[in-house]
């Protein structure tokens, strides 16, 4: 089978009580942002051609504020995953179809391309992992009977089906609920196929779960920081630009490119992070490519460059001085353009903006300068 559409379904109209958040687990932050938004991300990649993700009727809205970025589209869910399942088949128009639980934010890419594959080879394609520990049957508190651990497994997803198999079985499941598709395709179309899933495709179930250090643990690799700074002179004109927003002002910044300050400053803070050469060797001011460049288009380049070191960002932070002009009611647009380029959630990145109390190069108006920290985190493959 080859060229077949791949749809995905991300369940998460549950509310995950037992994470004690007081609302759907999947909406508290994770990492800076919802966990679901980790989630959807792992799913923006060309192999999947459309995804729906399920919600409840309270959750809707943010649920869906969510999905906009991505363009997927939020379906309502019914009450139990069974039931929300039922509701989002009738919705996708792939050939293959992957579900997933929305609280696997974890989930590496291998996983995903190697349940597709099983798909076109044997129908379905089920993540599960070997259990290492020993296994027992238990009653009453005593051990009744052991098991062979070697033919035990325990199921992760995304599931994968052939889309016509998956709504056949749900169709002919009734009003019965299961906590799992393969259950539902094994009662009424064949043994589901297993793949190899991962360890680090953990679920997150309680509070504890929501660690902030999950994410670089899942992949072997603790977070990484690098720092970055720039600094401008003014000279004649009037204008500046800073995080690509133009800025009336009485001078203008001298620089090879646009003198967009606080992106060199976040640029040579990514490639810090990740132990690369700063953006003197990347795009160097004796190159007449480079005259006038927009800033943004450059940071872009340098974010690609990051990425494929195998890096992906987590956080910035920005902290520009300027005498002038006023750059408070300009932050909110910058925080906008920052976040867009970075490809992160607005609440992972800031831009604070203060003066050097007229004292110093910045405090005597001759030029700005900005600071930038960012964290990344390893890429899961």
């Amino acid at each position: 089978m080859k060229n077949e559409k791949v749809s995905v379904i991300i369940c998460a109209a549950g509310k995950g009580e037992r994470a004690g958040f007081g609302k759907n687990k999947l909406l508290a932050p994770l990492f800076g942002a919802p966990a679901l938004y980790h989630t959807l991300k792992k799913f923006n990649i060309p192999e999947a051609d459309e995804v729906v993700v399920t919600s409840s009727k309270e959750d809707y809205k943010e649920i869906s504020a969510l999905c906009s970025p991505f363009g997927y589209k939020a379906v309502r869910g019914g009450k139990t995953r069974t039931e929300s399942v039922k509701k989002a088949l009738k919705e996708i128009s792939g050939d293959i179809v992957l579900i997933h639980d929305g609280a696997r934010p974890f989930v590496q890419k291998s996983v995903i391309l190697a349940c597709i594959e099983s798909v076109k080879k044997f129908g379905s394609g089920v993540a599960a992992v070997k259990f290492t520990d020993t296994a027992v049957y238990g009653r009453l508190g005593e051990i009744t009977e052991r098991l062979d651990r070697d033919s035990l497994f325990r199921v992760q997803t995304p599931q994968g089906f052939l889309t016509e198999d998956i709504r056949r079985a749900y169709e002919l499941s009734g009003g019965n609920v299961y906590s799992d598709d393969s259950a539902v395709y094994g009662d009424f179309i064949a043994p589901p196929r297993l793949i190899e899933g991962s360890e680090e495709n953990v679920k997150l179930t309680y509070k504890s779960d929501f660690k902030s250090e999950i994410p670089a643990i899942s992949c072997g690799e603790f977070t990484r920081a690098g720092f970055g700074a720039d600094v401008h002179a003014f000279g004649e004109g009037n204008f500046i630009t800073l995080a690509g927003k133009r800025i009336d002002c009485d001078k203008s910044l001298i620089a090879h490119s646009d003198g967009d300050v606080i992106f060199h400053a976040v640029m040579d803070a990514y490639l810090s992070a990740a132990g690369l050469k700063d953006i003197g060797h990347y795009f160097p001011d004796t190159s007449p490519e480079f005259a006038g460049a927009d800033s943004g288009k450059l940071l872009e380049k340098v974010i690609e460059i990051v990425k494929k070191a195998g890096y992906i960002g987590g956080n910035v932070s920005v902290s520009v001085q300027a005498e002038k002009p006023r750059l408070a009611p300009h932050i909110d647009e910058m925080v906008n353009n920052l976040s867009r380029i970075c490809g992160l959630p607005k609440n992972n990145c800031a831009i604070a903006a203060g003066t050097c109390e007229r004292l110093g190069f910045v405090g005597e108006g001759l030029g700005i300068a900005a600071y930038a920290v960012v964290t990344l985190n390893k890429e899961c493959k």
